[in-house]
C-alpha cells in the first residue's frame, strides 16, 4: 500500500502565500508599464490572471511534484515559503527582473541517492510537461489566449532548465549524481525548449 499523500494545514497557507506573492512578481513584471500606473485596470487584472495560471502555477507545481514523490517513497516532505526571498522578488520586479526562489520542500528521512535523485528529477520533469502543454497555444492562441500559452512556455521551460544546473542545491546536482544519462537527456530537452521558446517569441 502506498503512503498517504498529505497536507498540513499550515503549509497549505505556505503553498498559497508562495504562490500569490509569485503571481504578484510576475504581474509587475509582466504589466505594461500604461496598465500599472493608473492603478487597478482591466490590463492589471488580465496579467494577473496570466501570471497566476503561468508563473504561480509552474514554481507551485514543481515543488508539489517534489513532495508528492517524497511521500511516495515514505519519507516526510513539507514546504515552507522563504518569506524574504518572496519579498525580494516583489521588490525585484519593480525593478524590471526577478531572482524567484519562493521556498523549498524540506525532506526528512534515510533518503537513497537513486531516491533524491528522483525526487529532484520531479520537479523539472513538471516543468517539461506544462511547457509541452502550453507550447501549442503559444503557437495557435491569438489574444489573450496565446499570451498564455507563450508565458507559460516561456517561463516552463526557463525554470525547468534553471534547476538543471548540475550543482547542490539545485535539482540537477543530485540528478547528474545519480544517474548522468537522465541528467542530460532531461537538460538537452530543456534546453531546446527554452531556446525555441526565447528564439520564437522574444528574438
Amino acid at each position: 500500500m502506498k503512503p498517504k499523500i498529505h497536507f498540513p494545514k499550515k503549509e497549505l497557507f505556505e503553498l498559497l502565500k508562495a504562490w500569490i506573492a509569485l503571481s504578484i512578481a510576475f504581474t509587475i513584471l509582466l504589466t505594461p508599464r500604461e496598465g500599472i500606473i493608473p492603478g487597478i485596470t482591466a490590463t492589471l487584472i488580465i496579467f494577473f490572471a496570466i501570471s497566476t495560471a503561468t508563473a504561480g502555477m509552474a514554481f507551485l507545481l514543481h515543488e508539489l511534484a517534489h513532495k508528492i514523490v517524497a511521500q511516495r517513497y515514505g519519507h516526510s516532505a513539507e514546504f515552507k515559503a522563504n518569506n524574504g526571498m518572496l519579498l525580494l522578488a516583489i521588490g525585484m520586479s519593480l525593478l524590471g527582473f526577478i531572482l524567484a526562489a519562493p521556498g523549498a520542500v524540506y525532506i526528512q528521512g534515510m533518503i537513497t541517492r537513486k531516491e533524491n535523485g528522483i525526487i529532484a528529477a520531479a520537479g523539472p520533469l513538471t516543468n517539461i510537461g506544462l511547457a509541452l502543454i502550453f507550447m501549442p497555444v503559444a503557437f495557435l492562441g491569438t489574444g489573450i489566449t496565446g499570451l498564455f500559452g507563450v508565458y507559460g512556455f516561456l517561463i516552463n521551460s526557463w525554470l525547468g532548465l534553471f534547476n538543471m544546473i548540475p550543482t547542490i542545491p539545485f535539482d540537477g546536482g543530485k540528478i547528474i549524481k545519480w544517474n548522468k544519462t537522465i541528467f542530460f537527456a532531461m537538460a538537452g530537452i530543456l534546453l531546446g525548449l527554452t531556446l525555441l521558446a526565447f528564439f520564437s517569441f522574444l528574438g
